[in-house]
This record gives C-alpha cells, structure tokens and sequence, in this order.
C-alpha cells in the first residue's frame, strides 16, 4: 500500500458510504485527514478518536453548495494542517424515475447543486491552493451514467456528464502545474440504501465502496502521476 503518511487529504461528503470508506482507506495508508460533511454529528460518530486529534480535522454543518463555506473551510483546514495536497470530492445525489417532460425543475436544480455545484465550490478554493505548492490531486467521483443518457434519468446523468466535463476542462487547464485531475465512473455502488431500494437487484454484481475508494486511492498516489485528465471505470467485477 502506498505511504500517505506525509500528506494531508481533503474528503468531501466523507459520513456517507463511499466517503466513509475512502477516509478509511487513506487512514489506513497514514494520511492525516480533513473530513467534510454537512451534517453536524455523523462524522463524529463515525470517526470518534479523530475528533479531538491534532493530525486531523472533522468539518461539519458544511454546506458546500455555499461559495463562502467551503471558502472558510479551506481555510481552517490550512490553518490547522499547513497544506492540502489531495482533494477527494464525494458529494452527489441520485433522483430518477420521471420521463425528462415530467421531471420538475426543483430535481433538475438539486441534482446540478449537489454534483455539480458542490465540486465548482470546492475546487476554486482547493486549485489556488495546490498550484503554489506546485503538487496536488483532485479526484471526483462522476458515475457510468455520465458517459450515455438513460431512460428516465436524464437530469442523473446530465449533472453527472458535467462533472466528467468539469474534470477534462480543468485537467487541460492545470497541466504543467504539477497538479492531476481525474474521476472514477462507479456503476451501482452496494449500498444498504440502494438494496433497501432495489430489493430484486442482485447486489453481488455491484461495485463496494472499499474497491472505489481503492481505486481513488491509487489515483491520489504517485504511481499514478502520469494520470491526468482520465475518467476511470469502476464498474466491479460480478
């Protein structure tokens, strides 16, 4: 496994299922962590002996859908460790089952808030950041779904092809810098909500959050320096 143990990593939506388990996988390889989440006690409860600990930060009530917080919280995160060097955004959400004509506007809206605009957020704080220190990565998590539109989730998979193309745009524009961006494209990812959700569906042909975070892992690595600007299918193996 790789050494994180001299770098300090960023993590987004990191209570939720896949966040929680990328903290997991980078605390195992030493990182020190700055945890984000917008709940105000999940993290906490999650991560109990990080919340007083001074190798790491547990942000939360952060609602990165707010320019200003996740400028504020960048900062706090720099004040207390000094630097950011990987940036793991997580955050997103799912609606679907409406035919595009029957989809309210408020779906479209939340859905483009919540994958799309989390990340602009919080990768204009995080770019200037990693650009002076000459070093950084910056990893989204996008979906299958952003590479071909679907029946009855369409604002799904639009919000998700603008974060792949968040991804290729800003990859061209920070070339040089020493900073590399990349994505993975999760299929169905083995939930307790998506089996409550699906119970017919055979969750062996899912992909674990444990498998996409090692992926990520190995994006935010220096094996994969050479990486940049690539949308990485993790679809598992079943």
């Amino acid at each position: 496994m790789e050494d994180f143990s001299d770098r300090v990593v960023m993590i987004t939506g990191a209570a939720g299922n896949l966040g929680s388990a990328v903290a997991r996988a980078f605390r195992a390889a030493g990182a020190r962590l700055i945890l984000v989440d917008r709940a105000p006690d999940r993290l906490p409860a999650l991560f109990p002996d990080l919340a007083d600990s001074p190798d790491h930060y547990l942000a939360t009530s952060v609602d990165l859908t707010d320019p200003d917080v996740a400028e504020a919280t960048v900062r706090e995160a720099l004040r207390r460790r000094g630097r950011i060097d990987v940036l793991v955004h997580t955050v997103g959400s799912y609606r679907g089952g409406q035919p595009v004509h029957e989809t309210p506007l408020e779906t479209w809206q939340a859905l483009f808030d919540l994958n799309v605009r989390t990340a602009l957020t919080v990768t204009r704080a995080v770019v200037p950041v990693m650009v002076s220190q000459g070093a950084g990565r910056i990893i989204y998590v996008a979906a299958k779904a952003a590479l071909e539109g679907g029946k009855n989730t369409a604002a799904y998979s639009a919000a998700k092809s603008a974060l792949l193309r968040l991804t290729e745009s800003l990859a061209a524009e920070l070339r040089g810098t020493g900073v590399t961006v990349n994505c993975v494209l999760p299929s169905t990812i083995d939930t307790p909500q998506n089996r409550a959700a699906m119970p017919k569906a055979d969750p062996a042909r899912w992909v674990k959050p444990e498998a996409i975070a090692d992926v990520i892992l190995f994006l935010a690595s220096d094996a994969a320096r050479a990486v940049h600007g690539a949308a990485i299918p993790v679809y598992g193996a079943g």
